[in-house]
């Protein structure tokens, strides 16, 4: 497999803190990888360090085969676009006039495929209206606009659809993958919204504590976030005795509601259920949810 980034035991120390601890991950070619971490695990640091904002206290990382301490590095970036935090947009401008600065600050010698980039992200209409007018997603849209002057095939991508209202969500996930799935860039995106990563990602990187716990693609993840059944009953304490006894996987969330990872005979159950004074209340099939998986694999607390 072709990858476009490989980074190897990669750390960042700011004195005593580890914003990234010997952080090993892949990213394939051709993917959509979404980067999931809590606030502070390393999201935003690990791409303004691919970006060449920051320097690795040590380890190394390798873009298209280019190793971080080499000059070629440089040329490497070059085939990348970034949207770090919040997009660079000059506010008294127009979309147009933005993208012609890109140009300029690239050192590009025309305005060639200026009017396909603003058709591309949706700002084809937006003549001379001014980027401090539009709204949150045109701006998160003009970002990545900006991001995409010079034809890169490596978009990274910090939390893009962060503060969109339900609308602007839908429109950032359809230009993530036309950009994927038509111009064949690879695409990395951090998100704290794990459900909607979850329409979009071909690829997963879990990071906890500014290093890697898990990588997968989607169908691994898919097969890991099994069908379960969520009961409610009046006692979650007997429920797990009567489990135990019968060697049904289950988990408890609460004191009257637990995950049972099993084909249930539902009469069965209920029957051995009412022998130990517990009432069963509702029952339903559902799937675990990609937050539910990623709480499991490092714990609870806000994630980002």
């Amino acid at each position: 497999m072709d990858y476009v980034l490989k980074t190897n035991s990669l750390s960042k120390n700011y004195g005593r803190f580890k914003a990234l601890n010997e952080l090993t991950m892949n990213v394939p070619k051709g993917a959509i990888y979404g980067f999931v971490g809590k606030n502070g695990a390393g999201k935003t640091t690990l791409i303004r360090m691919i970006c060449g904002l920051q320097q690795p206290s040590s380890g190394d990382y390798t873009l298209y085969g280019r190793k971080s301490t080499e000059k070629e590095i440089v040329k490497a970036r070059r085939r990348m676009g970034a949207v770090v935090e919040t997009p660079s947009i000059y506010l008294d401008m127009t979309a147009e006039e933005n993208l012609k600065q890109q140009y300029l600050i690239l050192g590009l010698p025309s305005f060639d495929g200026l009017n396909e980039i603003l058709k591309l992200v949706g700002l084809e209409k937006t003549g001379k209206k001014k980027a401090k007018n539009f709204s949150l997603g045109m701006r998160q849209r003009l970002g990545i606009a900006i991001a995409l002057v010079g034809d890169p095939d490596f978009l990274l991508l910090d939390e893009p659809t962060n503060g969109l209202d339900p609308q602007g969500i839908i429109e950032m996930r359809e230009l993530i993958l036309k950009l994927n799935r038509e111009q064949q860039i690879t695409v990395l995106i951090s998100s704290h919204i794990l459900d909607e990563l979850s329409k979009l990602a071909t690829h997963y990187g879990f990071l906890d504590n500014g290093h890697i716990v898990k990588e997968m693609s989607a169908a691994e993840l898919q097969s890991a976030c099994r069908k379960c059944v969520r009961m409610e009953v009046s006692d979650t304490k007997a429920l797990a005795l009567v489990l135990d006894e019968m060697k049904i996987e289950y988990k408890i969330l609460s004191d009257i509601q637990a995950d049972v990872f099993a084909k249930i005979k539902v009469s069965q159950l209920t029957s051995v259920l009412e022998k130990v004074n517990c009432e069963v209340i509702t029952m339903q099939e559902r799937d675990e949810s990609l937050e539910s998986y990623y709480i499991s694999l490092v714990g609870g607390g806000s994630y980002a």
